[in-house]
């Protein structure tokens, strides 16, 4: 199938620079099973589903990790950007720097002159190893939560490029980046639908009889690549680490069996359950990495309905969408989307779809 269906223009000024106040003031396009569309908001969501269905929300939590550092020991000191994208170990990480050119292996990476962990308020990298597309190994100088704290004082939370790019990362975002369910560190980029809910919504949702369960799924940065080749089945999809306890795959079964919907809160909540069911369509407890890559014509086995935000043009989460609900009903919501104002992306507004 070719990337370029998936193709749209998005004016820039669609494109959310700060969430909605109060966040559940966000606006939300409902697309219903016959490609009706309805402006609603997502206060109005325990209105839009039924007493018995169940929302699956992804309880990661985004670390701060863009890092600004520089390299020592080697020649002139050289300003270094890093992203954090994947925990190894106890003291590893995977990161993107920039400029990757300027750094080789042995190099010593300084990120920070303040800061209560670290000795002489400075914490070092060392380069372990080196990829092609800009990646390297980090070995740091501190371990476990040390190393953890260390990062949290002197790292910025990862803004996606489309809005890093028009503004500085600052302290509003560590709150606006995080959802109301954040528990368990390690994404590098937040699960956006998420960022919509509040305490007040919440406890609509749970008086109507919906019920709210979480599993875990890290969101690496590969979440924001578009692809890039003429195929979508020539992508190689990213790999994230999800988990699925036991208590949450026996509640939702059970529900199921009584007819209440599972609603996937994110792309992410959505792919680590379709990675976690069977055949048949039950849902087993899970833990480990999925790069399950959804695409029209895959048949969904768990989720019933989903809730999400509006995709970037060429990625796999907006292919993701028009498998859930047509290319075609997709293009048209987006399309009635950036017509009527919504706005885009991870700060953006949302969309419920539903399924027959």
């Amino acid at each position: 199938m070719r990337t370029d269906l998936f193709d749209f223009d998005l004016p820039a000024e669609r494109i959310a620079l700060r969430p909605a106040r109060p966040r559940d003031a966000a606006r939300l396009l409902v697309v219903r099973p016959d490609g009706t569309l309805e402006d609603r908001t997502v206060r109005d969501l325990p209105d839009l589903l039924r007493p018995g269905d169940q929302l699956v929300v992804n309880d990661t939590r985004v670390i701060p990790a863009s890092l600004h550092g520089r390299r020592i020991g080697r020649g002139p000191e050289t300003t270094i950007e890093a992203n954090l994208v994947k925990r190894l170990d106890g003291s590893r990480w995977q990161a993107f720097v920039k400029p990757a050119k300027r750094l080789a292996v042995g190099d010593t990476v300084r990120f920070g002159d303040e800061g209560k962990v670290c000795f002489l308020g400075q914490l070092d990298a060392s380069v372990e190893a080196k990829g092609e597309g800009g990646e390297v190994t980090f070995s740091f100088s501190f371990h476990g939560p040390v190393l953890d704290q260390a990062i949290a004082e002197r790292g910025n939370m990862p803004l996606p490029p489309y809005i890093a790019s028009r503004r500085a990362p600052d302290d509003e975002d560590r709150d606006d980046y995080q959802t109301l369910f954040a528990h368990d560190e390690g994404s590098v980029a937040a699960p956006t639908a998420g960022l919509h809910f509040t305490d007040e919504l919440v406890a609509r949702l749970k008086a109507r009889g919906i019920g709210l369960h979480t599993v875990t799924l890290h969101v690496g940065a590969g979440t924001f690549l578009p692809v890039k080749t003429d195929e979508i089945e020539e992508h190689k999809m990213h790999a994230e680490y999800g988990v699925v306890s036991e208590a949450t795959a026996s509640a939702l079964n059970s529900a199921r069996r009584a007819g209440g919907r599972i609603v996937a809160v994110g792309s992410t909540s959505l792919r680590l359950l379709e990675s976690a069911s069977d055949q048949s369509g039950t849902i087993q407890p899970f833990a480990g990495e999925t790069a399950i890559f959804i695409t029209p014509g895959y048949r969904f086995r768990a989720a019933g309905a989903m809730l999400t935000n509006f995709h970037l043009p060429r990625s796999t989460l907006f292919m993701l969408v028009a498998a859930f609900s047509g290319l075609d009903t997709m293009k048209a919501a987006y399309a009635h989307a950036i017509a009527a104002g919504y706005r885009f992306y991870s700060y953006g507004d949302a969309c419920l779809l539903l399924r027959d």
